[in-house]
C-alpha cells in the first residue's frame, strides 16, 4: 500500500505487481486525474458541500468564465495566513454604483451558508440575461460576495468528526489560555464585550481581546468603512433556526428604520415560504433568540447601511448544523427568493425609475392610458 497526494486530499492505493490488476490500478488513477482536469464551472456540483480548496478554484473559474461581470478581490489574511477573497459581480460602468454585501461562513460549522453563497452567485451569473430585473440590478448595483469568511475554522471543521462542529476562528490562544479561536460574530465593534458573549477563551462565544482583534473581522470593517456610503444592503448568512434577524442585539437599541426592516423582513419570509413552504420567523435577536453584542450585523447598521439582516438557514433542530446534502438545493432556492426580495426593495427605493412594475400596477397604467386615449380622440 502507498500513500499519495491528490488535490482533493491524501488517498491510499494498492500497487499490484502483476498483469491486469496493475493495469487496472493505473487506469483508475488515470481516470481520477482526467476527471479532475475536466472539472469546470459547468459541472460544478452546487448540491454538495465543498472544501475550501474547491471554493478557491470555484472563485477563479467564475472570474475566467464571466470576465465582463465577475472579478475577485483580496479582502485580507486569516490568522493562519490564508487569503480571503470576495467576488465582485456587476455590469461594468464608468458611473459610481451602489452595492450589496453578502458574507457566508463566519461560523465554521455552518456549511450550508457557504453553499448558499455559491448558489447565489450561480443564479445571478447564469440567469441575469433572461431575467430582466436581475439584469437591471446588475447595471445599478455591484454585489460583493465573500463565500467563506472564517476560512481557517472552515478548513478545521473538515478534518474529522471531532472537529466538524467547530464554530470559532483558529487564532492563537491569548496569554494564560490553551484554547484556540474567537467567535468572529462577537468581535465587531458594536457594543463589543457587553451582551451574549464570554470572556472565557475556551467558550464558543469568546469575543476576543478587543473589538476587531481578529484579522477576519478587521478585514471586513476596513473594506466596508472605506465604502460605507456605497452599500445599500448588508446580508450575513448563518445557520440554523430559520430566522431573519435585523438589528439590534441590544434590547435597548432600535434601528431608526425598524418598522421598514420588520415589514421588509416579513415580505422576504413570505417569499421564502412560497418556494417550499418553510417558515422563517422575523425579528431582532432579543425578540427571537437572546441578547448579543459584537455582531457584524449590528456593526453594519451602526456605520449607516440601510438594510441589514442576518439569515439563519435551515433547519429547526432535526439535523442542526449537520444539514444533509439533499437539503442544500431547496434551502438555497427558498433563501435566494428571500434575499432577492430584500435586494429588490433596496434597489427600487434608490432607483425608482428602474423598478419593474408589478402586474396589477402595469395593467392599471395601461388602462389609464387607454381611457386617456378614448377621452381625447
Amino acid at each position: 500500500m502507498k500513500l499519495a497526494w491528490q488535490s482533493t486530499g491524501w488517498i491510499f492505493f494498492f500497487v499490484f505487481l502483476q498483469g491486469s490488476r496493475g493495469m487496472e490500478e493505473r487506469g483508475v488513477k488515470t481516470a481520477m486525474f482526467e476527471a479532475e482536469q475536466q472539472w469546470t464551472l459547468k459541472n460544478y456540483n452546487y448540491t454538495k458541500y465543498h472544501t475550501m480548496e474547491d471554493i478557491y478554484k470555484w472563485i477563479n473559474m467564475n472570474v475566467a468564465e464571466y470576465p465582463d461581470l465577475a472579478s475577485s478581490q483580496f479582502l485580507g489574511m486569516t490568522s493562519e495566513n490564508r487569503p480571503i477573497y470576495l467576488l465582485k459581480i456587476g455590469i461594468r460602468t464608468d458611473t459610481p454604483k451602489k452595492a450589496v454585501w453578502m458574507d457566508c461562513g463566519i461560523h465554521a460549522r455552518e456549511w450550508i451558508a457557504p453553499a448558499f453563497c455559491q448558489w447565489f452567485v450561480k443564479e445571478i451569473l447564469q440567469k441575469h440575461k433572461e431575467d430582466e430585473k436581475l439584469n437591471t440590478m446588475l447595471q445599478n448595483l455591484d454585489f460583493y460576495v465573500t463565500p467563506v469568511l472564517n476560512i481557517d475554522g472552515y478548513i478545521y471543521s473538515w478534518l474529522n468528526s471531532s472537529t466538524r462542529l467547530w464554530r470559532k476562528s483558529r487564532s492563537a490562544p491569548p496569554a494564560n489560555c490553551t484554547c484556540f479561536g474567537v467567535d468572529l460574530n462577537r468581535n465587531f465593534d458594536a457594543t463589543w464585550g457587553t451582551l451574549g458573549i464570554s470572556s472565557d477563551c475556551c467558550s464558543d462565544m469568546y469575543c476576543g481581546t478587543g473589538p476587531n482583534s481578529e484579522p477576519e473581522a478587521k478585514a471586513v470593517t476596513e473594506f466596508l468603512s472605506r465604502r460605507k456610503d456605497q452599500f445599500l444592503c448588508f446580508l450575513t448568512i448563518h445557520s440554523r433556526g430559520q430566522l431573519l434577524l435585523y438589528p439590534y442585539g441590544n434590547p435597548e437599541k432600535k434601528a431608526p428604520n425598524y418598522k421598514e426592516l420588520k415589514e421588509l423582513g416579513e415580505s422576504a419570509s413570505k417569499a421564502i415560504k412560497d418556494v417550499h413552504g418553510m417558515v422563517y420567523r422575523v425579528g431582532s435577536p432579543p425578540e427571537l433568540l437572546y441578547n448579543n453584542s459584537g455582531s457584524s450585523r449590528d456593526w453594519a447598521k451602526d456605520i449607516g447601511i440601510e438594510f441589514v439582516y442576518t439569515f439563519e438557514l435551515r433547519d429547526n433542530g432535526t439535523y442542526g448544523f449537520l444539514l444533509p446534502e439533499e437539503q442544500i438545493q431547496p434551502t438555497c432556492e427558498e433563501v435566494f427568493a428571500g434575499a432577492r426580495t430584500i435586494i429588490s426593495h433596496a434597489h427600487d427605493k434608490h432607483f425608482p425609475s428602474s423598478a419593474v412594475p408589478s402586474a396589477p400596477a402595469l395593467w392599471i397604467a395601461v388602462l389609464a392610458a387607454w381611457i386617456s386615449f378614448q377621452t381625447f380622440t
